[in-house]
């Protein structure tokens, strides 16, 4: 997808705001968001943020950090009830250089896809879905109270 085609899809679905999704090096996902008038600077340049507020990131020090959305990554959020929707899309981790981040997961899950591939290897990975059933109303009571094998 092309900047222009994402942002023809914002305007014509009338999106509010965007989330700007990564995970660190635990695999926690970290968020924030912006008003979709700044989307066009974070595709071109990124967005900053403090690296150090971010586990396994970077020191205090060397905090300043950039996320980076993958356009081909965006998705409205069917499950947000807002006046004007809202969309996610996953980032790369850059340092301020623009160099990608080493722990960046998402770069980590790229360059081992290139090794493998010069190794002669195919390299499958697949997300592990958990989730949790809701009742219909709105709100947050979970119908099952299940552990894992149970």
């Amino acid at each position: 997808m092309t900047k222009n085609e994402l942002m023809k899809i914002i305007k014509g679905k009338k999106v509010g705001f965007v989330r700007l999704w990564f995970t660190d090096v635990l695999g926690f996902l970290k968020s924030f968001d912006m008003p979709v008038e700044e989307l066009a600077g974070a595709v071109k340049e990124g967005m900053g943020f403090d690296g150090s507020s971010i586990e396994g990131f970077s020191r205090i020090e060397e905090s300043d950090m950039i996320v980076k959305p993958d356009l081909g990554t965006f998705q409205i959020l069917p499950w947000i009830k807002e006046e004007k929707p809202v969309a996610r899309m996953f980032c790369n981790v850059l340092e301020p250089s623009g160099k990608p981040f080493s722990g960046d997961p998402r770069y980590v899950l790229k360059r081992n896809l290139e090794e493998a591939k010069k190794m002669g290897y195919t390299f499958n990975v697949g997300p592990e879905l958990e989730y949790f059933y809701f009742r219909n109303t709105g709100g947050t009571e979970i119908l099952d109270r299940g552990g894992y094998f149970d």
